[in-house]
């Protein structure tokens, strides 16, 4: 059960995080992301933010890779921008969500193409 101050934390590393990132990070290597969720611990020490990356699964694992070797500065500039007396330790996840969603989309297409038209 998440608090109203886990909801409004979630909320604004979802934006700063964001913000950062577009901002920021001037790595050539990053591809178009979007922060999709995040997710904050009771005790506000740890955050889980979770990315979609649009490109194939090289591009993907390429910006992943350039996130985790930018967390450190990310929670840096996080801490710039909002006072905490502790800042969340942040690490990455990928989003798998859109790309089952797009499959499930897929799947659902197939099945109404496959199906005999009923007069």
């Amino acid at each position: 059960m998440t608090t109203t101050r886990q909801n409004k934390m979630r909320e604004l590393l979802k934006q700063e995080v964001s913000d950062i990132i577009r901002r920021e990070i001037k790595d050539p290597r990053l591809g178009f992301l979007t922060v999709t969720d995040a997710a904050i611990t009771a005790d506000m020490r740890h955050a889980k933010i979770f990315v979609t990356i649009l490109g194939d699964e090289q591009q993907r694992k390429q910006s992943m890779d350039v996130l985790k070797h930018a967390q450190r500065f990310i929670r840096n500039e996080f801490g710039k921008r909002v006072r905490m007396k502790t800042l969340p330790d942040i690490q990455f996840f990928y989003d798998e969500s859109v790309d089952r969603g797009v499959r499930i989309f897929e799947l659902l297409e197939e099945i109404k193409r496959d199906e005999p038209e009923q007069s």
